[in-house]
């Protein structure tokens, strides 16, 4: 992006910010404000946030109740827009809670901006289109304050309760936005029968215990345990009733127990009925490429408190279970280590069963619904067979794929998850692989295989110390798309996908989750991609031009399986171990797919990158260039537990990279002292230690120090890491020294040498000048993409291009047909230019590549001309309905 839209982008998020218009970003980005928020009034999460700051407020109490599971059973209703259903939360006190928590626990609600909801007071009734009753008000987390009572027809709204306030009582705080609650009570787990004798003596028919019990499991009994708890969600509410209070505010609903002042006295299963909003910015409700209805997690900064009532903070780490009904045309995909099937119901619907037993953050969930379609491998011409059909799982062997559930369990065949019985095989059996696939799995080295040590985080299924797990290179995977991008996808991502997740084990190791969903999602979506446990969504941009934008790509969310996933950040503020990492490693994955060592390649991509970073760092404030901005305050919370998302509203977040690239920065530079293969090794066994925890900078940094203490004779230290990178904005030193040599790299020289042709060929032929009759002069050069785009951002550092330069510079490279980076830059060149031939591309790229199309709207307005104006207009007026509605209203504040 030039520097005159990136200026024109700041006024503009400026002033957003003052409106109060938030943008969600495309990946998850998430900070914690690391300081005693019970004792600082003004770092108080539970108060509403000041207009100017655009922190948002992580405001469970994790600290004094923990979910460790949910069962979540949900309805999907495109006609209103909204998901209603259930959710049952198995809950734990946490072990650090005091004996005086009272009132404390949760928050002293605001009642001008909140809602209560009291068993016992009853008034007039109003239906949902569903059968259920709702309160008049609709217990929304914006609506006005009432009070409700749950009953065995529903819920009955009544009138305020002024008693809400401090009166002791222990408050369970969820985070919770744009929510349509109607009711929340006690499961009566004592009532699910023969549940107390699966347990030792002692425990008795109390729910409590039984919960405790069950939460405890060993991970060898997962199956077990993932059938009990679908039969305890499904259990009645105590005798006389389990209505519970509950109260709603802007950010947060609070659950407490008339007479319980104490955690460990709460009850420890909890359903909640609620439906989510159509403006809930958590899901998108928006049509594919193909003109059909769907709805898919769009990675927004609130994350899934406006899909359902959940803990944030990422130490509440839960597993779960799902069943989602939907039209019987739609597929539903989600977070789930299972290969859901459809089963009809009466009613017209379908519905879908999935599990996860590893713990993960609520963050991670992620669901889309519509009516896509898996690529299959189909039969082409013998020219194309070989590529298209030897690097793809056919669909016989998906139903087939490698597991370790039977490892792990001899329970197979007993019901599973909301008591469907549900099977994986063992082992890695090759009969069902294509050629190419069994070639890329006998390519395993076993030489070093020895047995794994014991795995440091808490007890699930974990697949690292199997031995089949071990071996298993290409993990079953699909790939679904709306039915006009099918092709596209089917012939572009499935030859991929095998050697991209062949590269991630042969360096990574086991792949930490059984199965992958890859998803073309519709063009609104705001990222290139982003990663989810077993599911990973990309954008149709990447399936343009040649595989190289899309490969690597791929293998940046191929390797959030390790970083970011099964290794997660314990503290928001240092999304570089996630992003830098990923950045760090799809080069080092995308140059083992292409079999090239690579060095020149990441010189070069290095350049490209080096200027990215430098360009943003120049409008960017210093206080987001801090890769650990609360320092030696990292990794802490407030006494209970509640925590505030640093920047998470701010709107120049989603076009930042600061995180992906000085972290991928700071990781070349720890490479270069210590050796690019002993640092890749070093990162194999740091995921073997540290996989299914949440770490700090510190951990990463002290395992290396141990492992290569000769570098600190070099003069490098923690502490060094610390102040150089890590706690300081702007670029280190010594990236700066590094930077020079990038330039000098054989690639790069090409490009240069390219870039002087071009301005000699300009050199005679300005803007005004008669056009030539004759082909073009210039003898060039075959490119690969990155030195194209490098080419395109150095030729638009010149003030001037004549029409016949640009004309041929797009016959003689065929930027049209080029990937989405090369056609990003193409575009800028022809905005800054006023190339008017080439307007068409310039349209076609902001109706066919939103993810990146933004930046154009501002050059389009920068440049004050009225036929770019008036482009930008027409561009918008037929793309507005698609986009993101945060950034059709960013993009509305720079065009009208």
């Amino acid at each position: 992006m030039c520097a005159e839209a990136r200026a024109c982008l700041f006024w503009v998020t400026e002033v957003l910010i003052a409106q109060k218009v938030y943008w969600p970003s495309g990946v998850p980005q998430y900070t914690l404000e690391s300081s005693d928020m019970e004792s600082d009034p003004n770092l108080d999460p539970e108060q509403d946030l000041d207009p100017s700051r655009d922190d948002l407020p992580l405001k469970a109490n994790t600290n004094h109740m923990l979910v460790k599971h949910y069962v979540l059973d949900l309805t999907v209703h495109f006609d209103r827009e909204v998901i209603s259903g259930s959710i049952v939360l198995f809950l734990r006190a946490g072990e650090g809670v005091g004996h005086e928590c009272g009132a404390r626990s949760g928050p002293n609600p605001s009642p001008s901006s909140s809602t209560d909801h009291t068993p016992g007071t009853e008034h007039s009734t109003s239906h949902s289109t569903d059968g259920t009753k709702v309160g008049v008000g609709g217990g929304c987390c914006h609506g006005d304050s009432q009070t409700s009572t749950a009953s065995s027809e529903g819920v009955i709204a009544g009138q305020k309760e002024a008693s809400w306030e401090d009166d002791g009582d222990f408050i369970l705080v969820l985070d919770c936005c744009d929510l349509t609650v109607q009711k929340v009570e006690e499961v009566d787990v004592a009532s699910v029968p023969g549940l107390g004798a699966l347990f030792s003596d002692g425990v008795g028919g109390h729910s409590g215990a039984l919960v405790r019990e069950l939460t405890s499991m060993p991970s060898t009994h997962w199956r077990r345990q993932q059938d009990l708890y679908s039969r305890c969600a499904r259990a009645s509410t105590p005798p006389g009733g389990g209505a519970l209070q509950f109260h709603t505010e802007r950010w947060s609903l609070q659950i407490r127990k008339r007479g319980v002042q104490m955690p460990h006295g709460f009850p420890l299963a909890v359903r909640i009925w609620y439906q989510t909003k159509p403006e809930g910015t958590s899901v998108r409700w928006t049509k594919d490429q193909s003109g059909r209805l769907c709805v898919y997690t769009q990675g927004s900064p609130i994350n899934n408190r406006a899909l359902f009532p959940c803990q944030e903070p990422p130490v509440a780490m839960s597993t779960w279970q799902a069943r989602v009904r939907a039209p019987s045309e739609c597929v539903v995909l989600m977070t789930g280590e299972n290969e859901a099937h459809p089963i009809p119901e009466e009613t017209g619907l379908s519905c879908w069963d999935y599990y996860v037993t590893m713990p993960m953050p609520a963050s991670t969930f992620t669901i889309a619904v519509g009516q896509w379609v898996e690529a299959k491998v189909r039969p082409t011409s013998a020219a194309t067979t070989d590529l298209r059909t030897t690097m793809n799982v056919t669909a016989a062997n998906l139903s087939q794929s490698s597991s370790l559930e039977q490892k792990f369990s001899r329970l197979d065949g007993e019901p599973g998850p909301l008591g469907v019985i549900q099977k994986r095989c063992s082992g890695v059996d090759c009969s069902g692989l294509t050629g190419e696939e069994q070639t890329l799995q006998a390519d395993v080295d076993c030489s070093g295989l020895t047995e794994a040590e014991p795995c440091s985080h808490v007890g699930y299924p974990c697949r690292f110390p199997d031995t089949a797990a071990q071996l298993q290179a290409v993990i079953p995977h699909r790939v679904f798309a709306p039915p006009d991008l099918l092709q596209r996808a089917g012939s572009t991502l499935l030859p991929l996908l095998p050697p991209c997740l062949t590269a991630a084990h042969s360096h990574l190791g086991v792949h930490p989750f059984p199965r992958l969903d890859v998803l073309i999602v519709p063009p609104g979506f705001s990222s290139l991609g982003m990663a989810s446990p077993h599911t990973v969504f990309l954008s149709q941009s990447v399936l343009s031009g040649d595989s190289e934008l899309c490969g690597a790509r791929l293998c940046h969310e191929i390797a959030h399986a390790w970083f970011g996933l099964a290794i997660g950040a314990r503290d928001w503020t240092e999304e570089w171990i996630s992003e830098g990492f990923a950045t760090y490693l799809e080069d080092v994955l995308w140059a083992r797919v292409k079999q090239k060592a690579g060095d020149e390649g990441w010189k070069l991509k290095a350049l490209l990158r080096w200027r990215r970073l430098r360009d943003e760092l120049h409008t960017t404030e210093e206080e987001l260039q801090i890769l650990r901005p609360n320092k030696e305050s990292t990794g802490e919370v407030s006494k209970s537990g509640a925590s505030v998302v640093k920047h998470a509203l701010n709107p120049e977040k989603p076009f930042m990279q600061v995180h992906y690239l000085k972290g991928y920065f700071l990781l070349k530079f720890l490479a270069s002292k210590i050796g690019e293969e002993e640092f890749l090794r070093f990162i194999r066994l740091f995921v073997n230690k540290y996989h299914g925890q949440l770490i700090l900078s510190q951990d990463f940094l002290r395992m290396l120090f141990e492992k290569f203490p000769h570098v600190q004779s070099q003069g490098l230290t923690l502490e060094v890491v610390y102040t150089d990178w890590l706690d300081r904005p702007g670029i280190p030193e010594t990236l700066l020294g590094v930077s020079e040599g990038w330039f000098r790299c054989s690639l790069v020289e090409e490009v240069k040498e390219e870039v002087a042709k071009w301005i000699d060929f300009g050199g005679c032929g300005g803007r005004g000048a008669k056009r030539r009759r004759v082909g073009p002069k210039v003898n060039s050069r075959e490119l690969a993409p990155d030195q194209l785009v490098l080419l395109l951002e150095l030729l638009l550092e010149e003030a001037e291009l004549s029409v016949t330069s640009l004309r041929t510079l797009e016959r003689t490279y065929g930027l049209r047909g080029r990937d989405a980076e090369v056609r990003h830059r193409w575009c800028e060149l022809v905005v800054k230019h006023k190339y008017t031939a080439a307007y068409g591309d310039v349209e076609n790229f902001l109706l066919e590549d939103q993810a990146m199309g933004v930046y154009l709207y501002g050059e389009l307005m920068v440049n004050e001309d009225a036929r770019q104006q008036a482009l930008a207009h027409r561009c918008f007026s037929r793309a507005c309905q698609d986009m993101d509605p945060s950034a059709r209203k960013v993009v509305e504040e720079m065009i009208l």
